[in-house]
């Protein structure tokens, strides 16, 4: 009998620290976010997107916490070095965390109802461009950091599926944000400059610059909005989880908990984003699979 009570003694006592140790490392399991430049500075960028993240967390009952990183090559880092769990990030990032450490796309933003943009290249107003790019040859031209999707890689590789080196064509400048690019090129401070159209309308409808500050002589093909990805070795079940909570968000959701004109998310994978990884190959960032 006294076996037995210590016995059950014991065993009551192992569960109890079982699920201590449960309930402590729930407690601990806090969900690291991060988001890319979308906004001139870190701050309004972490403003805009907290709801967001406030959202997803509050579905999946986890703490988190949020950074807004200066360029689009951090949060790939962030990915890599595990110190984020999910990012939202651009296409051309999204790429190289994979390349870099297998990151996985698992949503694709829709912005106005679709999940494809454009890249662009804007000019001064004033200028004369019937051709293109031959009317600027010569010219001042900042493209965006090299972490940019539509600031550097799309018209990088353009440029040189065309046979054009842009560095030695333009009188090249490259690390801007997309923001500091459009204000450049409406102060005069060069002559063209690379962006993304959802920037450019976001930026005149703020105010932030007027509607004939800029001019665009260059639009790309349609590309893939920007991933939802997750880091490599993150715990499968939960990423369908973020996916589906992503992909269940509507238009009135939308509207509450995402900056203006995203609507929402259709689900992804890794071959949503082909057509970013070819690109990057053919400017010799990545070696072919």
């Amino acid at each position: 009998m006294i076996r037995m009570a210590r016995a059950r003694i014991v065993g009551v006592a192992i569960a109890a620290l079982a699920i201590g140790q449960i309930t402590s490392a729930r407690a601990a399991d806090k969900l690291h976010f991060a988001v890319g430049p979308l906004l001139p500075t870190a701050s309004e960028t972490t403003k805009a997107w907290d709801p967001f993240f406030k959202h997803l967390a509050a579905k999946l009952d986890a703490p988190y916490d949020l950074v807004a990183t200066t360029d689009w090559a951090g949060v790939a880092v962030a990915l890599a070095n595990s110190q984020i769990d999910v990012a939202w990030m651009g296409p051309w990032g999204y790429i190289l965390a994979n390349d870099d450490s297998g990151a996985q796309a698992i949503a694709t933003a829709k912005y106005d109802g679709k999940p494809i943009y454009y890249a662009i290249v804007i000019a001064r107003p004033d200028l004369k461009v019937a051709t293109w790019p031959d009317d600027g040859k010569g010219l001042r031209m900042a493209f965006a950091d090299a972490g940019s999707t539509s600031g550097w890689l799309i018209p990088t590789w353009w440029f040189k599926s065309r046979g054009i080196d842009p560095r030695t064509y333009f009188k090249y400048r490259d690390g801007n944000t997309h923001a500091a690019n459009e204000i450049a090129v409406a102060n005069g401070q060069t002559d063209f400059a690379t962006d993304f159209d959802r920037n450019r309308n976001s930026m005149i409808e703020r105010g932030a610059i007027a509607a004939d500050a800029t001019k665009i002589v260059w639009t790309s093909d349609p590309l893939p909005n920007d991933a939802i990805a997750v880091r490599k070795g993150f715990n499968p079940a939960l990423a369908k989880r973020i996916q589906d909570i992503l992909v269940a968000i509507d238009a009135d959701t939308a509207k509450a908990i995402l900056p203006t004109h995203y609507t929402g998310f259709v689900a992804a994978t890794h071959d949503s984003y082909k057509l970013i990884e070819q690109a990057g190959v053919t400017v010799g960032r990545l070696k072919p699979r």
